[in-house]
């Protein structure tokens, strides 16, 4: 995982390469991580997080929704590698 804070003040952090190993999904290994990114977001005085991801990933989905990220964009797109219904998810910090 990084948080890219370039663009920071103007679209909030970007949450980038959020990964976690298939072998280390479903033991709270990708909650204790979004935790960890949030609190230093919130340390670093960010307003904003956001992350870019794609429809189907709904275990990862429902990690973002749960700690308070909302989809606020999709568009079709091919970052990926294959055509997607990339997905633009933001969490405020106020």
């Amino acid at each position: 995982m990084a948080i890219d804070g370039v663009h920071a003040a103007d679209e909030g952090a970007h949450l980038r390469w959020y990964i976690v190993s298939d072998t280390l999904r479903g033991g709270g290994i990708g909650n204790r991580l979004i935790h960890e990114a949030i609190d230093f977001c919130r340390k670093c005085g960010y307003r904003r997080v956001y992350l870019w991801t794609f429809e189907g990933l709904n275990a990862a989905r429902h990690l973002y929704e749960k700690n308070g990220f909302n989809l606020v964009d999709q568009r079709r797109g091919a970052q990926w590698g294959k055509e997607v219904n990339e997905q633009r998810f933001l969490l405020s910090l106020r």
